[in-house]
């Protein structure tokens, strides 16, 4: 049963980020990439990033990949149907309307006749699927994204899209579960899901970039800032590519 939750709750990550702040005000350099002014704390965190990953998320994704692909595809499904409802706030919010109102019409079919969104029938139907975030909302209003920054576990970020990020998990639906047990089974699924997309991609970045670190941190800022601006971004300068 999905039931409010108290707002120190769902904050669950408030402390986290706070803390980050505080270590990133310590560490703050004026050296390097401009957007990037704490770059020693970013590779630590970044390094120690690699290590979880090598020995805990990528095994599982390894053994998730292995299940079918219709169990797959099923769980992005009902993931990406419990995330089209803050698409379509975010789209809203951003003054798009007809893509909100999409979106809502996804939910409404997804949730029924695709069975509680394990069926992607909305897509079939012609009902686009999108991908928009707090984030992104900030930066269509002319918030700066800031600095750079690495999160523990969550990897590349900006002042902006942290800030963001505290918004979209108070409103998530996988985290108003009040069952303990439930609320982290989903969003562990939610995650191991995510990664084991990323399997092959990661792989290419090994290959690809001398230094790993400052292939992610221009593979980041140029994503975020190609969805911000909806596919037709401004002509900026990647310091990374000197």
């Amino acid at each position: 049963m999905i039931k409010d939750k108290p707002q120190s709750g769902s904050l669950a990550t408030r402390p986290m980020v706070l803390a980050l702040a505080l270590a990133l005000t310590a560490c703050a350099s004026t050296g390097g990439h401009p957007k990037d002014p704490f770059e020693p704390l970013n590779r630590a965190t970044f390094s120690f990033n690699e290590t979880a990953d090598k020995y805990v998320m990528r095994p599982v994704a390894e053994v998730y990949d292995y299940l079918p692909l219709p169990i797959k595809v099923g769980v992005g499904n009902f993931f990406g149907n419990l995330g089209d409802v803050w698409i379509g706030v975010n789209n809203l919010l951003q003054g798009k309307f007809v893509d909100g109102l999409s979106d809502g019409g996804r939910v409404l079919v997804n949730s029924t006749v695709g069975i509680f969104g394990l069926f992607d029938v909305a897509s079939d139907m012609g009902l686009e699927k999108h991908d928009e975030d707090l984030g992104q909302t900030l930066g269509s209003w002319g918030v700066g994204e800031g600095p750079y920054i690495v999160l523990p576990f969550l990897g590349p970020s900006t002042v902006r899209d942290s800030v963001g990020l505290i918004g979209d998990l108070q409103v998530d639906p996988v985290w108003q579960f009040d069952e303990v047990a439930v609320r982290n089974s989903l969003t562990g699924l939610r995650l191991t899901h995510r990664r084991a997309a990323l399997l092959g991609a990661d792989t290419t970045a090994e290959q690809a970039a001398l230094d790993k670190y400052g292939y992610m941190r221009s593979f980041y800022l140029q994503y975020r800032l190609n969805q911000v601006y909806d596919g037709q971004p401004p002509r900026v300068k990647d310091p990374d590519d000197e």
